[in-house]
């Protein structure tokens, strides 16, 4: 018996050593907090998963790691609680460092990572405009309901009708501009999915093979699927 006990031994240790790579790191510091748990999460079938989580104690650097087998959305959050404040971002096979302050944990938040969480920044980046317009408009509305101007009124729901159709003809733009991208069927699922079949169409049938065999150029091919059979 005891002639076996180095081959179980081998086995053993084989068998420690067969724990998945983790590919994806993220690191950062987020100022005020001197205690709490910190969650790396993604989204799946609707629900937050945790994919790793770190117990700080004391204002010092996190490191928080995964395995991904292509870029996608994570979030880094301070609860597990479905209405938690979470930070969005798009994670790459390697090093993203978020740094942000327990204060504005959200708000504050400033993210080194990879190519395509440049290019989701540059497209909030416009985004934000066309929001921050509509909230102006809607205070214009408001005020003129409230002084019964109903002339102000109808002009001002037909600038944020104007306004709205301006975000989604940008949205689609870029998606079909950033074809090479996981940014494209992100987008589509994420901002157009309530728009005209043939927009998603032309955006899905635009995308690179790699990006349509994606993560998301699945998903966006099974979305448009069940939009054709009145799912």
């Amino acid at each position: 018996m005891q002639k076996f006990f180095p081959l179980f031994l081998i086995i053993a240790v084989l068998g420690c050593n067969d724990a998945p790579v983790q590919n994806t790191t993220v690191n950062g510091i987020v100022k005020g907090l001197q205690k709490g748990t910190l969650y790396l999460q993604k989204v799946q079938d609707t629900a937050y998963v945790t994919l790793d989580s770190i117990f700080i104690k004391g204002e010092k650097e996190f490191q928080l790691t995964c395995n991904l087998e292509e870029p996608e959305m994570l979030y880094l959050g301070r609860s597990e609680s479905l209405n938690a404040e979470r930070i969005p971002f798009f994670a790459h096979i390697g090093t993203t460092t978020i740094n942000t302050t327990l204060k504005r944990f959200k708000f504050d938040a400033k993210i080194d990572g990879g190519p395509q969480q440049k290019i989701l920044e540059d497209y909030n980046a416009n985004i934000k405009r066309f929001k921050n317009l509509d909230l102006e408009l809607l205070e214009d509305l408001l005020n003129a309901q409230r002084i019964n101007d109903s002339a102000k009124a109808e002009q001002t729901k037909a600038q944020r009708a104007t306004n709205l159709k301006r975000q989604y003809l940008f949205s689609i733009n870029f998606a079909v501009n950033n074809k090479s991208s996981e940014i494209a069927p992100y987008i589509a699922l994420a901002d157009l999915y309530d728009t005209k079949k043939s927009y998603l169409d032309t955006i899905y049938n635009g995308l690179t093979p790699a990006i349509a065999s994606s993560k998301y150029g699945l998903i966006l091919k099974n979305f448009i699927a069940s939009l054709e059979s009145g799912e």
